[in-house]
């Protein structure tokens, strides 16, 4: 028997058991603007015997569901849908408006290894808080070959990444609620984000061992990156036209990820930031022997040959620095740490808080977006007390002795 309506149609379908329902069938359009073939069963025909009052008022309310505006149980997308959603509309490049690469490219990576293998077929009504709470303890990942847990924070960004998921379908109106933060506070998911280990700082007599040792590059690297806290891609980002070496500061204006130029982090970030006189010296000496120094090339160029037609247009991958260069370095002298370009702008956090720097200062020098609303909305650091801080760290991290290879004079600042 088939029934046409308006909005679909009614027909009957057998199941194993032998038992005869009716299906109701009509079709969708999905967000991208496809038509996909959905059904409902309403019940059984001795249920809702043909033509009785009570099959049309269920196939009335099921067509009600269908025509309304919004989510309901018969729009819902799967998880996989949402992501795929998410993908086309969040996670495009959109140049300098759009999120950074190192943010896109890391919550496709959460959302593909972990959310859309075990979530990507349920639709988004049927994810449940506690059933994600319950998911996210059991994740591991392997290490030497060896089951590990998964770290915390790492679970803590694959909750946040569902979470994304779900406000954007909210928004889109693919859905109405968000399992993840849940309808009041603390009611969502719960995942402790606690460090496993504390991440190592070196001490000032580590720092200065380490800077009296390094190459010219390397040198300049370090006395830029740890006294003014810039991340890893900001600083391999950096070319000699962002310098202002006369007023002493720099530019942060891009951030590079794998080689992929994109915006800073936060919009704190595109802050102009001071350099003490001391690290302008040590960048003019590494400027004196680049052979690449016009104002548009990368202040760290790869001179490798390798790199081939890249040659001098892109910068030298700083992990690669920091694994052949100076990782072996501090091991040759002693210092046995876990390092990596992160330690510096922790080891500067923890000495300008042992300097009892103020707390705007340590912000707007390490360019967070907020430390406390009331500091943010009332309180701005003033230029001289930023350069004040920075220049204590540096005198105190720099080596008693300075052994300059190459003297020049640009704009200015002698070395």
């Amino acid at each position: 028997m088939l029934a046409r309506f308006r909005n679909g149609c009614l027909t009957t379908i057998k199941r194993k058991d032998g038992v005869e329902r009716w299906l109701f069938r009509w079709r969708e359009r999905c967000p991208e603007g496809t038509l996909r073939e959905r059904n409902k069963v309403i019940g059984t025909v001795e249920e809702y015997p043909t033509k009785s009052k009570k099959l049309h008022e269920a196939i009335a309310r099921l067509r009600v569901n269908i025509n309304t505006d919004g989510p309901t149980e018969l729009t819902s997308v799967t998880m996989a849908k949402a992501v795929e959603h998410y993908s086309l509309h969040e996670l495009a490049d959109c140049g300098a408006e759009g999120k950074a690469y190192s943010t896109r490219s890391r919550k496709t990576q959460l959302l593909n290894r972990w959310v859309v293998p075990h979530w990507g077929k349920l639709e988004l009504r049927a994810i449940k808080t506690v059933a994600v709470e319950q998911w996210l303890k059991t994740l591991v990942t392997t290490k030497f070959g060896k089951p590990k847990p998964l770290a915390g924070g790492t679970r803590e960004k694959i909750r946040d990444a569902m979470s994304s998921i779900f406000n954007h379908a909210i928004r889109w109106e693919l859905t109405d609620r968000n399992p993840i933060t849940g309808p009041t506070k603390r009611s969502g998911v719960r995942v402790s984000a606690k460090r496993e280990r504390t991440p190592d700082i070196l001490e000032i007599q580590e720092m200065q061992l380490l800077l009296s040792a390094l190459g010219i590059r390397e040198r300049a690297m370090l006395f830029l990156d740890m006294p003014s806290g810039l991340r890893r891609g900001e600083l391999a980002g950096l070319k000699w036209e962002d310098f202002d070496f006369k007023m002493l500061h720099v530019s942060v204006t891009r951030s590079l990820v794998d080689q992929h130029v994109g915006p800073v982090k936060t919009e704190t970030s595109r802050k102009l930031m001071p350099i003490d006189e001391f690290v302008a010296r040590e960048l003019l000496a590494w400027h004196a022997v680049t052979p690449y120094k016009k104002p548009s090339d990368y202040v760290w160029a790869t001179d490798a040959n390798r790199a081939g037609a890249k040659r001098g247009k892109q910068p030298v991958w700083l992990s690669a620095v920091m694994r052949d260069y100076i990782q072996p370095m501090a091991r040759k002298l002693g210092i046995q740490k876990k390092m990596s370009w992160h330690t510096f702008r922790h080891t500067f956090s923890s000495i300008l808080k042992g300097n009892g720097e103020d707390v705007k200062v340590v912000q707007e020098l390490l360019r967070h977006s907020t430390s406390r609303m009331t500091l943010d909305t009332y309180t701005q650091a003033l230029g001289p007390d930023k350069r004040a801080a920075q220049s204590k760290v540096v005198g105190m991290i720099r080596p008693k002795e300075r052994v300059f290879s190459v003297y020049r004079d640009v704009d200015g600042v002698s070395v």
